[in-house]
């Protein structure tokens, strides 16, 4: 099972870059992970919320294969502990997809085009995170759900 994190645009945060970097090579003693970062939508300036959206999803939904399962990071997502999360991505690398595709959307969150796409939406919290930020918490905690269904001491209970 691949697993794959979609980013909308770049971040210009070296810590945020450098913390993501770092969970990825540990993420990589437990399966590939595909980190792709779309481009950033060119040229916003003052327009509405609901435009950047639809640019941002045309390029999100580009990346997207017929057999994939989405997960959308969004605050009204599904809440998780670390444990009942571990045993859902368990059960969801059983799944005869071939890749779990995570998406952290832009700074408005996703087009309707987008979420109709998803399999699922998931929430790390009930607090709401900028989209820079959600990028190292999400490959901190799904290095933290792979370690724990490896029997790695990483999570502490």
């Amino acid at each position: 099972m691949k697993i794959a994190l979609l980013l909308a645009g770049k971040t210009d945060k070296s810590w945020i870059s450098d913390g993501v970097a770092e969970y990825e090579k540990r993420i990589s003693k437990y399966c590939r992970l595909e980190i792709i970062t779309l481009p950033d939508v060119k040229n916003p300036g003052s327009r509405p919320a609901e435009w950047v959206k639809a640019r941002e999803a045309e390029k999100m939904l580009a990346q997207f294969r017929v057999d994939d399962h989405v997960v959308l990071l969004d605050e009204r997502g599904k809440l998780y502990s670390t444990l009942e999360m571990a045993e859902w991505m368990r059960k969801l690398m059983m799944l005869q997809s071939k890749r779990i595709v995570f998406v952290v959307g832009g700074p408005y969150g996703f087009d309707p085009s987008v979420t109709a796409r998803a399999d699922h939406m998931l929430s790390l919290s009930r607090l709401t995170f900028s989209h820079q930020v959600v990028r190292l918490l999400f490959a901190e905690q799904l290095y933290r759900v792979l370690s724990v269904n490896a029997g790695d001491p990483y999570h502490h209970e």
